[in-house]
């Protein structure tokens, strides 16, 4: 019986395979073969062998855009000598020595920080700037405290002088803060930091948008009071406001237009938070709603507002006088 012949399998099935494509044509320089594949390595090694390319390599293992950094010898040696928190010291090679230089690598050798010479391209690099002279500090990040944590601490140092039998130190040991609204200024903020350090502040509290941050800068205007006063950073800083109302805290913001003066609004003795805001806009409107009272600093209409570090230094003086007179009586 003879078999009819069936269908066969076309090209589409048996050999598919062999139909599909190898996909684009590479380019010209990635076929090993080709001339312009010589000729893109040949300009990737002139390229790697460009001495300014090679520093900024170098110097990218070492920094990042985000680092703190101090420039110049007399900036560097300041620093050191008040003790800025640091881990590295750059040294351009071949640097004509002289006293300041001298005196930097010797504290950088006394506070045990890392030394590293750079040649004059990676110093460029490294600092971002030609106006270097030689030396670069960077600079660890400030360590900020938890404002949980310095309430806490501060009610209980509060708690352990009620003991005391003397009524200054008793009231001498109430809380107090101080919080900045809108200083965008780290200078002025170092200053602030040294103020709240002379009258025994409990702590800074700043916010963590549109606020200066304790950098180099701020740290070094401080004098080394940085070491010592704690700072804490909040979200929101009505709300900050608001919750150590909660925990018995009375809130006084600083502004020209106080219907009271600063030291005499009463709540001096109690633990108090001391509101400053910037020289130009001073205190928000929602940081103010959230304060007990608004005080004014009296000055001469020549001048149409104090800045925030001089600003602190008064309103604390003011508190700690309200606080020794209370206790004499």
């Amino acid at each position: 019986m003879a078999m009819k012949k069936g269908p066969t399998k076309g090209s589409g099935g048996k050999h598919r395979n062999k139909l599909k494509g190898k996909g684009p044509t590479p380019k010209a320089e990635d076929r090993v073969y080709h001339k312009a594949y010589r000729a893109k390595k040949a300009a990737d090694r002139r390229k790697m062998a460009d001495p300014r390319l090679a520093a900024r390599r170098r110097a990218a293992k070492f920094t990042s855009d985000s680092d703190d950094l101090v420039i110049g010898r007399n900036a560097v040696l300041e620093a050191l000598r008040v003790g800025v928190p640091s881990s590295t010291l750059y040294v351009a090679t071949r640097i004509e020595h002289d006293d300041r230089t001298l005196d930097i690598v010797r504290l950088a050798g006394q506070q045990g920080l890392h030394l590293l010479e750079a040649d004059r391209l990676e110093m460029d690099r490294i600092a971002r700037s030609s106006n270097h002279q030689g030396v670069v500090l960077k600079v660890q990040p400030f360590e900020y405290s938890s404002l949980h944590d310095l309430v806490e601490a501060a009610d209980r140092k509060a708690k352990a002088m009620e003991a005391v039998n003397s009524a200054a130190t008793r009231m001498a040991a109430r809380p107090l803060f101080i919080a900045l609204d809108g200083v965008t200024d780290p200078q002025n903020l170092g200053a602030v930091i040294r103020s709240a350090a002379a009258f025994g502040a409990n702590g800074v509290i700043l916010p963590e948008r549109r606020s200066a941050s304790v950098t180099a800068a701020a740290w070094k205007v401080s004098a080394g009071a940085a070491a010592h006063m704690p700072v804490a950073r909040v979200v929101n800083l009505t709300k900050a406001i608001e919750s150590m109302k909660e925990r018995g805290y009375y809130a006084v913001a600083l502004d020209g237009g106080g219907d009271a003066l600063v030291g005499e609004t009463g709540f001096e003795t109690d633990p108090l938070i001391v509101v400053l805001g910037s020289e130009g806009k001073g205190v928000s409107r929602l940081v103010r709603e959230a304060c007990d009272a608004v005080a004014g600093i009296p000055i001469s209409d020549m001048v149409e507002s104090l800045n925030a570090s001089v600003a602190a230094g008064i309103s604390l003086y003011a508190v700690a006088r309200a606080r020794r007179e209370a206790a004499a009586n």
